[in-house]
């Protein structure tokens, strides 16, 4: 589905969770018919160029995103992609539980269904938030963290789709453990000639691309729904 883009509806919002207010930006397209939450481990989600570039393809799929900041600035300021509170795997899980509840209860988007786009240690929380969730219909890891996500990897449900670079096998090792663990539809895609930053020409386009045929596919038409 092609999306006129001058149709979408922007909103910049604040959504309260686990004892903090966090910042999100909700796009939302004429007609949506699914929502994807994106999911970072870090602050600046919101202000992320290669953020703003998936949350593009999802756009002109027809697919709503919520894109949020799970840490707060003052946190951000303290914290970097490497610090502590980034592989705080419980409290970004919270947080990011908190928010999928906010979006559950928003008159705009409460219909829709919904799923994950996750990268770093985000995708861990992805991961575990989803076992806790079961509306949860799909789950994209990009360049995850997905083996921080532990024994929640055997509880979720939704079909999840690991995006790892060829170039990166550590990577790569720890995503075929994250797919010999989940109990339901998974994919694990190579993107080729790249390194773990997905900084190869047309790396991050491939992986948007990628990832938006997933969420068409079972955002549209949920397999828990044909259960």
């Amino acid at each position: 589905m092609n999306t006129t883009l001058s149709t979408l509806r922007k909103h910049h919002v604040r959504i309260p969770s686990a004892g903090v207010i966090l910042r999100a930006d909700l796009t939302i397209p004429a007609g949506a018919e699914g929502l994807v939450i994106l999911v970072h481990g870090s602050g600046n989600s919101t202000l992320s160029p290669r953020n703003r570039l998936m949350a593009g393809e999802m756009h002109r799929r027809g697919l709503a995103t919520l894109i949020f900041d799970i840490l707060t600035p003052d946190e951000a300021s303290t914290d970097d992609v490497i610090g502590p509170l980034a592989f705080n795997i419980p409290l970004l899980t919270e947080r990011l539980v908190g928010t999928t509840s906010w979006a559950q209860q928003h008159k705009d988007i409460k219909h829709l269904n919904i799923g994950y786009l996750s990268f770093s240690t985000g995708a861990a929380a992805a991961l575990a938030a989803a076992a806790a969730i079961p509306q949860i219909q799909a789950v994209v890891c990009r360049g995850g963290r997905t083996d921080l996500a532990g024994e929640m990897v055997k509880r979720v449900d939704a079909p999840t789709l690991l995006i790892v670079a060829e170039l990166d096998p550590v990577g790569i090792s720890w995503n075929e453990k994250t797919l010999k663990q989940l109990p339901a539809i998974k994919h694990l895609s190579l993107i080729p000639d790249t390194s773990s930053d997905f900084d190869a020409p047309g790396a991050l386009e491939k992986s948007a691309d990628l990832a938006a045929a997933w969420f068409e596919l079972y955002l549209r038409n949920p397999i828990k729904e044909l259960q």
